[in-house]
């Protein structure tokens, strides 16, 4: 074995052409932009060559039955492409990317319970993976890397009994188009109460709560911060200024970037990349406060090729694979206390955050309940 693992680790740290493949098969899945610098491009050849022999060197190479994997990813798209051609390229196996808004990915795996197809699921925001623990739809598995996360990511873990652990924390705020709002001489907003606005009638986005984790976790932080009657009331006046409930929780942001409206409600770590494609958005976080993700990530149980999930939780974990998360544009605080972490990712210490209740409103039963909740107090409500 430790001849073989040698073997490959020559193989992939030595081998500049299959690391020149992967950089064009990552700018061909549009990954790195037209307006991507070469230090980006530099950023990531170096990731790939310190994941690649990281991996080699404490990995075993995988059976013949391993060769391939299974992954539901809710992590923005670019992610999830880079993903699919970089771990592949790191140790052989194949990867069948499937991808779900969390709420969507939730309802996947509880439908495939008796016969799962999914080997891991990455990304999405904690509360899903919460409850799909305690719907006994995830494995328990312990990484030799846990001791090496932030306490957040841990606590996911312990919360979720075993069967999630945290891979990224990321706030929730506010975004808005600065030339959208100059064009229509709207004011800047800075709070959640400034949403309730009358001249924004038309003009802001949230996605459903019941596809998506980014709203659900919007839904839950205003029931948190307000309590849950101020929380209804506050949110049945703004759907008077919402122009759509989306499924997934990117596109009111993509919404904001292309002009298509004017404010939307997500996670702030996806402002830079959209900024770094020349958008005129900005984000920031609310002044009465706000809650926070933390994307975590766990192997289904039942997994039909679970050695290579195994396999994959333990890169994901590593700070060079956090690291690609930058190079999709994904600005969110990294799990592992070693990542070395981009500039352009939110200092937590300078936001006002809530004591957000991950255990609460991650049960299935509260999910459930508040979601239907604001399908019946505020989906139904004309506007």
């Amino acid at each position: 074995m430790v001849i073989q693992v040698h073997k490959e680790w020559m193989t992939v740290c030595t081998r500049q052409t299959r690391l020149d493949d992967f950089l064009g098969t990552i700018m061909m899945k549009s990954i790195l932009s037209e307006r991507a610098d070469m230090t980006l491009m530099t950023s990531v050849r170096s990731l790939f060559a310190s994941a690649a022999c990281l991996l080699s060197v404490y990995s075993p190479v995988a059976n013949a039955q391993e060769q391939q994997l299974n992954i539901l990813c809710s992590v923005q798209s670019d992610w999830c492409n880079l993903i699919q051609v970089t771990f592949p390229r790191v140790t052989g196996i194949k990867v069948n990317i499937l991808q779900r808004s969390t709420g969507e990915a939730l309802a996947q795996v509880n439908a495939e319970k008796a016969n799962p197809k999914i080997d891991i699921w990455f990304g999405g925001t904690g509360d899903p993976h919460l409850a799909a623990a305690q719907l006994d739809l995830t494995a328990v598995y312990q990484s030799p890397a846990l001791a090496q996360l932030h306490p957040w990511a841990k606590a996911q873990y312990e919360q979720s009994g075993g069967r999630s652990v945290g891979l990224y924390l990321g706030p929730l705020g506010i975004f808005y188009n600065k030339e959208v709002l100059a064009k229509r001489k709207l004011p800047t907003p800075t709070s959640w109460a400034d949403l309730l606005k009358p001249e924004y009638k038309g003009e802001i986005q949230m996605a459903n709560p019941g596809s998506s984790g980014a709203a659900y976790t919007a839904l839950a932080t205003l029931v948190q911060l307000m309590g849950e009657s101020q929380a209804w009331d506050y949110m049945a006046k703004l759907h008077r200024n919402m122009s759509g409930y989306p499924r997934s929780g990117e596109a009111p942001i993509k919404a904001v970037s292309r002009g298509e409206a004017a404010i939307a409600i997500g996670f702030i770590a996806l402002a830079p990349g959209e900024k770094a494609a020349g958008f005129p958005i900005e984000a920031f976080t609310p002044a009465e406060g706000t809650g926070a993700e933390i994307g975590s990530m766990s192997i289904i149980k039942g997994a039909p090729h679970l050695e290579a999930a195994k396999r994959f939780y333990e890169w994901a974990l590593t700070p060079q694979a956090q690291q690609f998360a930058f190079a999709a544009r994904g600005f969110q605080v990294p799990s592992n206390m070693a990542t070395v972490v981009d500039p352009r990712v939110p200092d937590i210490k300078k936001i006002r955050l809530i004591k957000y209740d991950y255990n609460k409103y991650g049960q299935a039963a509260e999910r459930k309940r508040l979601i239907q909740l604001w399908e019946d107090k505020i989906k139904s409500l004309p506007q």
